[in-house]
């Protein structure tokens, strides 16, 4: 069982490096399963909204939502990112060469989100990697334990990765 994990200190650095990952596998013909994140600037007065395409061909969900001008609590849509986890879930099959989590989050770290599908895809055989903040590096180190791998924030770093983890 491998999971790798991806830290970046810039602000949706690993959210583009796991998508072109991600890519990546894909054009070998590797089954990837999971979501990617894209995040579009609203402008300055605005926080930006939060997608996630589900691997390998959509559909594409937003997992923000507007509180309204002025609010400072968590964003994310936690009905949004259930339809995700239910349906990456829905596509873990015998065939899935990787399991790709755009973020171990708060709702990871508090028992939910997509916390059931890595362990279901690490029982499998299934590498998983998963994009992490210093935040909820705590409850990812509990969750995973030794298992944990950290990955440089790099196309190749990842690829070859994968290839000893696929091994």
């Amino acid at each position: 069982m491998k999971i790798g994990y991806v830290m970046s200190p810039g602000r949706g650095d690993v959210d583009l490096v796991l998508k072109r990952f991600a890519e990546a596998l894909m054009a070998r013909g590797v089954a990837v399963a999971g979501v990617v994140q894209t995040n579009t600037d609203c402008g300055p007065a605005k926080a930006c909204d939060m997608d996630v395409q589900v691997l390998p061909d959509g559909p594409v969900l937003r997992i923000s939502q507007d509180l309204g001008p002025g609010s400072r609590g968590c964003r994310l849509d936690p009905e949004a990112l259930e339809r995700a986890v239910g349906l990456v879930g829905g596509r873990l099959a015998g065939d899935t060469g990787l399991l790709v989590v755009n973020k171990f989050g708060k709702q990871e770290a508090e028992g939910r989100g997509f916390r059931e599908v890595i362990g279901a895809a690490l029982s499998e055989g299934v590498p998983v990697i998963v994009g992490l903040n210093a935040l909820n590096r705590p409850a990812f180190e509990a969750y995973a334990g030794e298992l944990a791998e950290a990955v440089s924030p790099e196309v190749g770093a990842l690829l070859d990765w994968f290839e000893g983890a696929a091994a």
